[in-house]
């Protein structure tokens, strides 16, 4: 039998609640949920590491973050590893294309692909005066090198006036074809006219939305506008302390302190889904047009969440549901898939690793002994199944640095500077409204997965582990040596 064509839908800081199929009351997703009711959708997906560079180390490496050595957001550092994703599948006899996000470093890092049409989104640091030319993302960033050839010199994404980390949300400005999220799709779709017909392809469609900025098209600000939308989960345990700090900084961690510039965040939030959604659908139509659809398998996924004011937080690289639950598809030819596969939901933890071993066991390629995550193709066979009992994540993030151990019912989180735990039964609480750590009737489970933890962190060289006990305030750089 032949091989499938492999269809990677990437996308960024897109909760793993907010879509049709996953029971949010407000945001639609047609497509999605037209693949995931057709395929494999997972409940219990996370980025153990989630914000942006880290999540995607993990992607393209398939090694957890004690491994692939990225624990925190910080640019500038190079990727040089043996193995990744492209470079396998390319090896197996797979043409390998990249359309939209890497964000490596240096910019024009294929990893392994064959080639890389490339938009980043606004990267402050591939902005600054001192970069060389080459890294310049005005140079080097295909989207916004296109995008002033098509508009003119000055033509930016920050035209809007909103900040790529910020809550304030307005519709795009240009016709929406010049939109990143249109981009990406067409290029996506050009790259189907040209391959190469005798070779199975790897496409990844990596998109920037729905991070910020929030600016979709004026039609899907229209979808929301006047909804009644359900409000942000604050826990009991949260204080609005730092929210009165920070509530009227434009890109504060907090979100904002006005009731109606939530709302206003909320809209341009889900306006950029359902935008994302039916480009998404566009790429599908092309495949079934060319007759590919039926002979590809569609994977989608988010590099992480986003808080969107959820116990007065925004943004992500936090421990909780909004920032490192993540949606997680496995859809398409159904004769490239285990006997059985389709049409289900699974609850096994399952993470961002996991993504390389699967799409190189779809493709009958060998996995790398560096590769720590696990194929999912047992799980789409009997979803019943789990690949791990236990996920370990973290984020260096100053005073804000955390790591968690989640499991199918629960969460134990240790926040590493200040030594507060936090403990979650997601079964019955998957908002995370009440914090049990004090409950007796849970503190034999809380031991048991505080273990988890220093069984992860033991040997660490931060010194987060001194005679099997968690060691608050060590220092945490974003990058492990």
């Amino acid at each position: 039998m032949s091989r499938p064509n492999i269809i990677f839908l990437m996308t960024d800081q897109l909760r793993g609640d907010c879509l049709g199929y996953a029971g949010h009351p407000d945001v639609k997703t047609p497509y999605l949920d037209t693949l995931a009711s057709t395929g494999t959708a997972f409940d219990r997906a996370y980025s153990a590491c989630p914000s942006c560079i880290a999540s995607r180390a993990a992607i393209h490496t398939g090694m957890g973050q004690n491994h692939h050595g990225r624990v925190g957001y910080l640019d500038g550092v190079p990727w040089e590893y043996e193995h990744t994703l492209a470079g396998e599948l390319g090896q197996a006899g797979y043409y390998t294309q990249c359309v939209g996000k890497m964000h490596v470093h240096p910019l024009r890092n294929y990893l392994g692909f064959h080639h890389v049409e490339l938009h980043d989104g606004y990267l402050g640091y591939s902005r600054r005066a001192t970069i060389p030319y080459r890294e310049s993302q005005l140079v080097a960033d295909d989207y916004f090198y296109w995008l002033k050839n098509e508009l003119g010199i000055s033509a930016d994404v920050t035209d809007t006036g909103i900040e790529c980390n910020s809550y304030v949300a307005r519709p795009w400005m240009h016709e929406e074809k010049y939109h990143p999220t249109n981009w990406v799709t067409e290029r996506s779709i050009d790259f189907l006219r040209r391959r190469d017909p005798g070779k199975p392809f790897f496409l990844m469609a990596s998109y920037l939305r729905p991070h910020p900025p929030f600016d979709a098209p004026r039609h899907y600000f229209d979808l929301y506008r006047d909804q009644e939308l359900r409000p942000p989960y604050v826990g009991t345990w949260e204080t609005d302390e730092l929210l009165k700090r920070d509530g009227r900084i434009y890109d504060s961690k907090t979100g904002p302190i006005d009731a109606e510039l939530i709302r206003q965040a909320q809209v341009g939030y889900y306006a950029c889904i359902t935008h994302l959604d039916h480009q998404i659908g566009r790429l599908i139509l092309a495949l079934k047009e060319q007759e590919l659809y039926d002979n590809s398998i569609i994977i989608f996924t988010s590099d992480h969440g986003e808080e969107l004011c959820d116990h007065h937080m925004f943004r992500k690289a936090r421990p909780y549901e909004g920032s490192c639950h993540i949606p997680l598809i496995i859809s398409g030819g159904k004769k490239f898939l285990p006997k059985g596969a389709g049409s289900s939901r699974c609850s096994s933890v399952v993470e961002l690793r996991d993504i390389m071993p699967t799409l190189l066991d779809l493709a009958d390629a060998p996995v790398p002994d560096t590769v720590d995550g696990k194929s999912l193709l047992p799980l789409l066979e009997d979803p019943a199944r789990a690949v791990r009992p236990w996920l370990h994540g973290e984020h260096s993030f100053d005073e804000y640095s955390n790591h968690w151990i989640v499991t199918e019912t629960d969460k134990y989180i240790w926040h590493s500077q200040t030594g507060q735990e936090q403990y979650f039964h997601l079964e019955k609480d998957p908002h995370e409204l009440t914090d049990l750590i004090e409950e007796d009737s849970c503190k034999i489970r809380i031991q048991e997965l505080r273990g988890h933890l220093i069984e992860s962190l033991e040997n660490r060289r931060e010194g987060f582990v001194e005679n099997g006990r968690l060691v608050p305030g060590r220092p945490y750089p974003p990058v492990l040596s």
